[in-house]
């Protein structure tokens, strides 16, 4: 049997194509995980950006809320200061009225113990936060001409003053906003003011322009701080029901502590 052997062209065609196609497969999957590699550097980049970003909003989130534990911490150490005030005035109540359950109710005993809790409240109006005084001060006057009135009975005189006290206790629990004359040495003007409790009085022009907040150790009016003025517009909302209650962060002077 007679083997055929292929020709010197033959054998030298196959090398040249074997020569040119096996590089060809060498180099592609090097390029394909050049690429490959590129694009994982690529996204690994992209994520640690992104978590750099995360991680510095954490960090100011974190510092934000630190800030409002510690104003909120200020806060309620204030309200337990003025919750103890108010137990001391529901205390004094308490007392005015076991004095009245132990004496005879006649007209000499009664009329002058309802004369000197009058005054007590006209001079606690004076030394308290200025808000709503013309309506506060007319209640005092209504009350002194009940006391000199023959027709009235002893009973209504007694109830009269005693929610004239009620009154004055329920102001360090609520939030009102309301719309009143402010008198300054330019001229009076009518103002928003917003009431927190017995905390803080602060007011609003009408148009934005301006605010302030009073200081109880100087008894005057001091310019509100920009940074306050969205909180005090969130306060107005909330006291005119528009909003749901949330915490508001406003300025607020401790108790006998001077600016």
């Amino acid at each position: 049997m007679k083997v055929r052997l292929p020709s010197p062209l033959t054998v030298l065609f196959l090398v040249t194509c074997a020569g040119q196609v096996g590089p060809a497969y060498a180099v592609n999957p090097v390029k394909s995980g050049i690429q490959l590699q590129a694009k994982t550097d690529d996204a690994a980049l992209r994520s640690q950006k992104r978590i750099d970003q995360v991680s510095d909003e954490t960090r100011e989130l974190i510092e934000e809320y630190r800030r409002a534990t510690r104003e909120l911490d200020s806060l309620r150490s204030y309200d337990q200061h003025m919750e103890r005030m108010v137990e001391g005035q529901q205390g004094a109540i308490a007392s005015l009225e076991a004095q009245l359950d132990g004496v005879q109710l006649t007209q000499r005993g009664v009329i002058p113990l309802l004369a000197r809790m009058v005054d007590s409240l006209a001079r606690f109006v004076e030394l308290d936060t200025p808000f709503l005084l013309d309506e506060r001060r007319q209640r005092i006057a209504q009350l002194r001409d009940l006391l000199h009135q023959p027709d009235a009975s002893l009973a209504d005189k007694y109830r009269r003053v005693m929610e004239a006290y009620q009154i004055e206790t329920d102001y360090g629990r609520s939030l009102e906003a309301y719309r009143a004359t402010l008198q300054t040495a330019s001229g009076d003007r009518s103002v928003d003011f917003l009431r927190v409790g017995r905390v803080a009085l602060l007011y609003r022009s009408p148009d934005g322009a301006d605010a302030g907040v009073w200081d109880q150790h100087r008894q005057a009016w001091q310019v509100l701080p920009k940074q306050y003025q969205s909180a005090l517009k969130q306060g107005f909302r909330v006291a005119r029901k528009q909003t749901t209650p949330e915490l508001l962060v406003l300025p607020v002077q401790a108790p006998g502590v001077s600016p």
